[in-house]
This record gives C-alpha cells, structure tokens and sequence, in this order.
C-alpha cells in the first residue's frame, strides 16, 4: 500500500491519508487489479483494507485513513465489515478515524445495494465518499440516490482551470451543489500551483494532488505547508 495526503488549507495541516495499492514492483493500482481474477476481486478487497489499516497503524497515523472498496465486490456490508472492524480493533486504529470511498468510475450493478452497504457503514461510526466525481457513470444522479460524508472532485473537472473561465464556471456550480447537499469537498488531481491559486480563491478548503506529494509505498509523506502558504499569499490577501 502506498499513502497520499489530503490537506487541509484552511488550517495548513494534513485532514487524512488515502490508501492507495500498487505492485510491488511499482507501478499503477489498474495493473494490480487487472491480474486478478473476477471471482478473486472481494478477497483483494479486504486484503486492502486490511493492510491499510495495519499499515497506517504501524505508522502512527493520527488523521483521517481513507480506503478504497469495491461496492460490487461487497456481497452482504455486516459480513464484509467484519474483518474490517476485528483488524481495527486488533491494532487500536480508530473507526471514526476511517473513511470509506468508492470510486464514481466503477459501474454499480445495484443502486439500492450501494445505499445498504453505505448506511450500514456511516451507523458503524465510519465515514463514506465518493470519489472521482464528474468523471465517472452516474454523476448528479448518485447524489440523489447515495448521501456521502465526503465528496471528491476528479482532476477532469479542474485540469488547467487557471486557463478556462468555463471550467471555473462548472466547478463553482459543482461546489455550490455538494455544499447545499452537505458534502465535505476534496478537491483531487491538483498538480499545478496555478491551479490551486484558483481553486483556493474559489473558497475550496481539502486538496489532494501530486502538487502537495505524490503517493508513497508504506510511508506517510510530508507536506510543506510553508511552501505553500508563501506561494498562496496572493490568493490569501484577495480572498482570505
């Protein structure tokens, strides 16, 4: 498992670590999943998650850990969660110190299997998100359907949107929309500091991107919030 900070601008600190598996050799998470089995994938998913746990423990993680999972790969959610809660409380990581995001990219089968497996996560104290949002399947219609703690806004939405008043357009609707539907907002994909002034000076406060750090195997990576901020100060003093 490798690890990527999600930050926080409002406080200059890190808000959580997302969990991220890739080979051991190096490479992508698709290239992991691509030489699994079909009948294979729910076991792979609680081998994530159980090594993310363990991992982050180990570590001494003291923020929010954010874990990927498969909803069609979660047959029945108390059964599934099993593991999931005997490892947490095996290594004393914090539940409510764990969030639980599914990517918008995945086709879901069964919508009303995805609220059950979401429900009964958010009543064991977990938190849930929904990630890659605007470059996925449903888009506005799985807001309508599924209410997450968190929202992640995929870098589709806002590549280059230092350079294109139309995305900023979009972008500033898509937060005026998760924040009426009392979503937390992570802004992902954030590679350019130009791309953050913007977003920053948008209002929008959880980043995650390569611009901060890129994913780490079995390491938490740092952040230069003084860097940061020194570079933030014109977007600071025009609408902070």
């Amino acid at each position: 498992m490798a690890f990527q900070p999600i930050v926080d601008l409002d406080t200059f600190s890190v808000y959580g670590y997302e969990a991220l598996v890739r080979p051991k050799a190096g490479g992508s998470a698709a290239q992991v999943f691509e030489a699994v089995p079909k009948e294979d994938i729910y076991f792979l998913d609680q081998a994530c998650r159980v090594k993310a746990i363990e991992l982050a423990s180990e570590l001494g993680l003291d923020s929010y850990l954010s874990i990927n999972f498969m909803p069609n790969a979660v047959y029945e959610p108390s059964r599934c969660i099993s593991t999931t809660l005997r490892t947490a409380k095996k290594v004393n990581f914090p539940t409510n110190k764990i969030i639980f995001e599914f990517t918008e990219t995945e086709s879901i089968y069964d919508t009303e299997h995805l609220v059950n497996i979401i429900n009964d996560y958010q009543s064991r104290g977990f938190q849930t998100a929904i990630d890659d949002f605007g470059a996925g399947y449903s888009g506005i219609k799985l807001l309508c359907d599924v209410h997450t703690d968190v929202v992640k806004i995929d870098r589709a939405l806002i590549i280059n949107i230092d350079k294109d008043e139309r995305r900023q357009r979009i972008v500033a609707d898509v937060k005026t929309l998760l924040e009426d539907n009392s979503n937390r907002i992570v802004v992902e994909g954030v590679e350019t500091l130009e791309e953050l002034s913007v977003l920053y000076g948008m209002g929008f406060r959880y980043f995650q991107g390569y611009y901060f750090a890129k994913p780490v195997v079995e390491a938490l990576p740092q952040v230069d919030f003084a860097s940061i901020k020194a570079s933030l100060l014109p977007a600071l003093s025009a609408v902070r």
